[in-house]
């Protein structure tokens, strides 16, 4: 059996460390080069699709225009999930640090997500990971914010929010809830889909519990305030 000298001895983890940065170099290249496609193009799938259709359900994915989206869903979800959408670079810097206070006043850590770092996730990473996917989300949020922009943002979080059941996307949620599409969504059926978006699998639409019937007529009270307040400029105008 051959022996390694001392010089491949002292050198070798360096040579596995380049190895490994390049890898590392090449895989962000990759990931920023897809996100430059999909200015143009729907992604065909997400991790999270995959991930349910191993689990045995049948995948319904409908990809549709924002045009062909109604405005109330758009601005069901900014009530729901991010009221500053139209203000921030695509990661709410008022709102982490907020998270971060409160973890440290002990108070646990909760999710700071906008909804454009919700769609850096679900385009390009996984559920799970940890801070390193968090820092991943926050950075590719940063990069489609600059380089989509925010209608295509939106376009992007509804087409591939997942709403139960392997639904994916407004176009295939409404034809399956309310046997229409996403364009006739009326401002009601907008908040019943926008209230179950943090939990699409544990809160129904089909029949509402209580708590989604509470939580959906809050977001349609703030659907008026989001439209009076020009807080879907970005997206409707």
């Amino acid at each position: 059996m051959a022996q390694l000298s001392w010089p491949e001895i002292e050198f070798r983890p360096l040579k596995w460390a380049w190895r490994a940065l390049q890898v590392f170099a090449a895989y962000l290249l990759a990931l920023h080069l897809y996100a430059l496609a999909l200015i143009f193009l729907d992604p065909p799938a997400t991790a999270l699709m995959a991930q349910r259709g191993l689990e045995g359900e049948e995948i319904l994915y409908h990809p549709a225009k924002l045009s062909d989206i109604s405005p109330h869903l758009v601005r069901a979800v900014i009530a729901a999930e991010d009221t500053k959408f139209c203000q921030h670079n695509g990661v709410d810097m008022a709102a982490v640090q907020e998270a971060i206070d409160e973890w440290r006043a002990g108070e646990g850590l909760r999710g700071a997500s906008t909804i454009t770092q919700q769609t850096a996730k679900n385009v390009f990473f996984w559920n799970g990971g940890g801070l390193p996917r968090k820092v991943g989300d926050a950075w590719m949020a940063l990069v489609i914010d600059t380089s989509w922009g925010k209608r295509r943002v939106m376009e992007t979080y509804l087409n591939i929010a997942e709403w139960g059941d392997g639904l994916f996307g407004a176009e295939a949620a409404a034809r399956n809830r309310f046997g229409k599409r996403a364009a006739d969504l009326s401002p009601y059926e907008a908040a019943y889909l926008a209230a179950v978006l943090p939990s699409p699998n544990r809160w129904r639409v089909d029949p509402p519990g209580p708590y989604v019937r509470s939580r959906a007529a809050t977001i349609r009270a703030r659907m008026d305030v989001v439209r009076r307040d020009g807080l879907d400029a970005c997206v409707l105008e």
